[in-house]
């Protein structure tokens, strides 16, 4: 069988990196649902922080560098992502949102895509719901329900259940979070669509005002 390729897009800056750590547990317990069905999973780890100058010289020039072609292609080409991102003053990072910006918009139309993000206080959580669901809306990405939000404090509290509860999940700590989000992406990768219909064309909107006006 075909393994199923995951890749993991990681933007945190420090090493070792709450962000990082966040992001391979969400990519294990995504490839340990999909092992119940005996579907191998290959997992990529894209690491922004190796990539940042090549980024910036892709924004300048447009033209990617091998190490940050590659990862653009891993991303592209990927069955599902999982992106997860430091917050920042109520939002993403910018090396995040770089990233994507050198992606072409389309080509991540109809993926599956699993949102997280890390932060010193559980106050951020609500930049997956007003900044990240968003940018991956807007990209026309498949994105699970469940969006993963993990303060400092999660990191010490799972054993007694009281986490951030991110995206509304007052219930269970940081793992059942983390459980149920990768459940949610296992079932999209299990059930994905062969092909995805081109992205519709945008009429102007000068146009569509033309169209309007009486003969």
């Amino acid at each position: 069988m075909e393994p199923l390729k995951l890749t993991v897009v990681s933007a945190g800056l420090g090493q070792p990196s709450t962000t990082r750590l966040l992001a391979d547990r969400l990519a294990e317990a995504t490839a340990r649902d999909l092992a119940g069905d005996g579907r191998p999973v290959d997992v990529q780890v894209v690491e922004l922080r190796e990539l940042a100058t090549d980024i910036a010289h892709n924004l300048v020039t447009g033209f990617p560098a091998p190490a940050l072609g590659a990862a653009i292609e891993a991303v592209t080409g990927a069955d599902g992502v999982i992106a997860v991102s430091p917050i920042f003053t109520a939002s993403y990072s910018g090396l995040f949102k770089s990233f994507f910006d050198v992606i072409d918009p389309t080509a991540l139309v109809g993926k599956p895509v699993l949102i997280a993000a890390t932060g010193g206080t559980a106050r951020h959580s609500l930049a997956l719901e007003h900044a990240l669901r968003p940018l991956f809306s807007y990209l026309r990405t498949v994105v699970v329900p469940t969006a993963v939000y993990a303060a400092a404090e999660d990191w010490g509290s799972e054993a007694s259940g009281n986490g951030s509860g991110a995206n509304g999940g007052t219930g269970g700590g940081l793992t059942d979070r983390v459980n149920r989000a990768a459940g949610e992406l296992a079932a999209l990768l299990r059930g994905r669509p062969a092909t995805v219909d081109e992205p519709e064309t945008v009429v102007p909107f000068a146009q569509q005002l033309a169209a309007l006006r009486p003969e």
